[in-house]
């Protein structure tokens, strides 16, 4: 019975997604977003217990808070809103050819009378009048396209991790949506610029810099898409 338990142990280990359960969600306590969050970022010199308290009264401060104030994400722990709007083509198409002709002869209708002795005793119709005649044609052509079209729209809010000396803000956002027993992930991490950051606290995907978009996902549907370990490994190392 021992054996039997070890054997469906290690058979389910194959699979990413657990037997008669859905995938489950990332731990919120693990993400770097959390961290952020609850370890803010402060001015030199500044800490907790000396930011005293402000005005709330007045519409013409300079604080956030306030009407007129910058709402924009700026400071570590807070948070902004990617907008992604991916819409590539790419299109490429080669074509090659190549031809060569080549011609070779060589004849001796007369060397000291050696043909006309030599050419009795060869078989009938051969002569020695045009001892070598090579002809030889090669052609070679190729085509090759390639033609791709991608197009994903997406919106989701990232946090700042990190503000960098040069004041760029580095940000991290991942969001998971769980269907039945599929789990979809959505996780972007980059650089931005504060100028680039819009009055609506949203930034575009094309201004993020060293971007990482993936988007995919995990579950029974996902598992069934991929071929087994056993089958990679042979692939991997078969040389046919």
């Amino acid at each position: 019975m021992r054996k039997i338990l070890v054997i469906i142990a290690a058979f389910s280990g194959c699979t990413t997604t657990p037997i008669g359960r859905p995938p489950k969600f990332t731990p919120q306590e693990r993400t770097v977003e959390r961290e952020a969050m609850f370890n803010p970022s402060f001015p030199d010199g500044v800490t907790t217990t000396m930011l005293g308290p402000t005005s709330q009264a007045s519409l013409w401060t300079g604080e956030r808070g306030s009407l007129l104030g910058d709402r924009r994400a700026m400071q570590r722990g807070d948070i902004m809103t990617v907008v992604i709007e991916i819409d590539d083509s790419a299109e490429i198409s080669n074509s090659t050819a190549r031809s060569r002709s080549a011609s070779q002869q060589a004849a001796i209708p007369q060397l000291m009378g050696i043909p006309q002795r030599i050419d009795p005793r060869l078989p009938e119709g051969a002569s020695s009048a045009a001892l070598v005649d090579l002809n030889s044609d090669s052609s070679s052509s190729g085509d090759g396209s390639v033609r791709r079209n991608e197009k994903l729209t997406l919106r989701v809010a990232v946090t700042i991790t990190d503000v960098l000396p040069n004041g760029v803000l580095a940000i991290t956002g991942q969001q998971e949506v769980r269907v039945n027993y599929e789990l979809r992930e959505l996780i972007i991490t980059g650089y931005v610029r504060p100028e680039d950051i819009t009055r609506q606290n949203e930034i575009t995907y094309d201004k993020i810099a060293s971007a990482r978009i993936s988007y995919g996902g995990r579950g029974q549907i996902t598992d069934m898409q991929q071929p087994r370990y056993g089958h990679q490994v042979l692939e991997s190392t078969l040389p046919f």
